[in-house]
């Protein structure tokens, strides 16, 4: 580790995404590497103005600066033709002291953990396991930075908890070369005013703008920490069971009634986590029912197994996906059902704490996940849509998959819808095919008027028309808070071209590359 921040440039010209969907040109990608400093605030601070340096830099040289996770983003949202940031050295974890603390917070202070912004799930995980805490959720898979899973929403199906904006309760954002704030709900303060001095951040408490900047994409400045609340340690006991996708499936996919006759482990007792997939080929045989129930931590279990192929018992399609090959039309059918009877078991009396049931930080080849939130009362309207049209445009070369997340406080949140929202999937290979096909189901629904929206980080079509028909007063809530924010020069050096095509940012006038 150097004995001050750096921020080296790689001499890369290009970058490409951990799925290999899309190259970027770039004018530079740079790593990013904390200080060697005794007093861990200190060495981040130093971070800080580092950043706030190369803000400046771009902003002299009339570019553009984009901080970069994972690369775990199906989309560009996270790229820019300028400059890339690699946060992935950014990777500090801080305990909150109670004299941080607000007297006014209601949570517990031993429950508050402050990670620099490009610690991966995984690594958050490990460290909680130390201090016998959790996380609340997370993606099926935690290999993302915490950063860039927060900034698209990302989510599991915890469904009466919701999605990974939730438990963050503070930001520290660096949103040009002379401002950093540390920001916070107005109706929720949690740090006390001495944290942010010790930070040398303007402490704002704001419910409009803290929402907002929860999934912004790297648009509202450079997310420098996250203030995350986390769970004590807890355990989870998996099942996966094979249905049919019969009417009773259908009628606990669209109303969460565990009534029903689907013989779940339990009976009607209500897990932690619900998650259907579905093989549009076998409809009486060829549907996965995925729950999750909370127990309490503390008796003996044998950690999940993980496989060979790295697969494990949270995984969701595109883990495994990938092995299905770009097959001709005729044996699509024969191939998705011959790699779920192979990749995709039924187990039961699985258990392990959620950073052992979401455990994967791999992908398998090139896939396509394309996902769109409905409300619960469209799931079939919506699930009828996608099996005619496998009909008339298909074959789709994947699998459905359902997963259910509370709605989301964040402005642009896509689980939008109360009080729950279903995210459907469709996880398949990537393929011009398959794309048609996604996009021949959106414009059916739009044609249905069935509401929905598109998860930001994977496959979609999304248009200023569309997206204005998707949230309504809420973008323009989120753009004025983003001008609120920032000042015109650091506008402009986080305008990417993907928030620019999509209508929520002005052209960047003067920008070049």
């Amino acid at each position: 580790m150097p004995t001050n921040p750096a921020i080296n440039p790689t001499g890369q010209k290009s970058w490409e995404n951990r799925h290999l969907t899309f190259k970027q040109p770039v004018d530079g990608l740079y790593d990013m590497w904390n200080a060697d400093h005794d007093d861990l605030i200190e060495g981040y601070n130093a971070m800080t103005a580092a950043v706030q340096g190369f803000i400046r830099d771009a902003i002299r040289d009339k570019t553009t600066v984009r901080a970069l996770g994972a690369g775990w983003s199906w989309t560009r949202i996270a790229a820019t033709d300028g400059r890339i940031l690699n946060t992935k050295g950014l990777n500090q974890k801080f305990n909150i002291s109670a004299s941080s603390v607000s007297p006014r917070y209601t949570g517990s202070p031993q429950h508050l953990l402050l990670a620099q912004c490009g610690v991966s799930v995984q690594e958050i995980n490990h460290f909680l396991r130390t201090k016998n805490q959790c996380l609340r959720t997370s993606g099926a898979s935690n290999g993302q930075t915490i950063a860039g899973a927060l900034s698209t929403g990302t989510h599991g199906a915890a469904f009466d908890f919701g999605a990974i904006p939730e438990y963050v309760v503070g930001l520290h954002l660096i949103t040009g070369p002379d401002r950093h704030v540390w920001l916070e709900r107005a109706s929720y303060p949690v740090v006390a005013d001495s944290m942010a001095e010790r930070l040398g951040a303007e402490l704002l408490r704001d419910d409009e703008l803290f929402n907002a900047a929860l999934v912004s994409f790297g648009s509202f400045g450079f997310i420098h920490g996250i203030l995350l609340e986390t769970d004590d340690i807890f355990l989870l006991e998996c099942h996966r069971q094979k249905r049919s996708f019969d009417a009773p499936m259908r009628q606990l996919l669209e109303t969460l009634d565990f009534s029903l006759p689907v013989e779940l482990p339990y009976g009607n007792e209500r897990p932690y986590h619900l998650q259907a997939l579905v093989n549009p080929y076998n409809l009486k045989g060829g549907a996965f029912i995925n729950t999750m129930y909370k127990r309490p931590y503390g008796r003996e279990y044998q950690a999940p197994d993980i496989s060979s192929d790295g697969f494990a018992p949270g995984d969701d399609g595109p883990a495994f996906i990938g092995g299905l090959g770009d097959v001709v039309s005729a044996l699509v059918p024969l191939t998705v059902n011959t790699l779920l009877k192979t990749e995709y078991k039924p187990f039961s009396d699985v258990w392990g704490i959620p950073g052992e049931i979401f455990n994967n930080v791999t992908t398998h080849g090139k896939v396509l996940s394309a996902a769109f939130a409905v409300p619960l009362e469209h799931v079939n309207r919506t699930t009828d849509i996608m099996l005619a049209l496998n009909h008339t445009e298909g074959p789709f070369n994947g699998v459905f998959a359902y997963r259910f997340v509370k709605s989301t406080t964040a402005t642009l949140g896509f689980t939008k819808f109360e009080p729950i929202s279903c995210v459907m999937e469709m996880d398949g290979m990537y393929s011009n095919g398959n794309v048609r096909f996604c996009k021949k189901v959106w414009d059916a629904m739009d044609l249905e008027r069935i509401p929905f929206t598109s998860h930001w980080g994977k496959v979609s079509d999304l248009s200023p028309a569309r997206l204005e028909t998707m949230y309504g007063d809420r973008l323009s809530a989120w753009k004025a808070a983003r001008k609120r924010l920032l000042d015109a020069e650091s506008l402009a050096v986080f305008t990417n071209p993907q928030i620019t095509e999509w209508g929520l940012a002005e052209a960047r006038a003067g920008v070049h590359v």
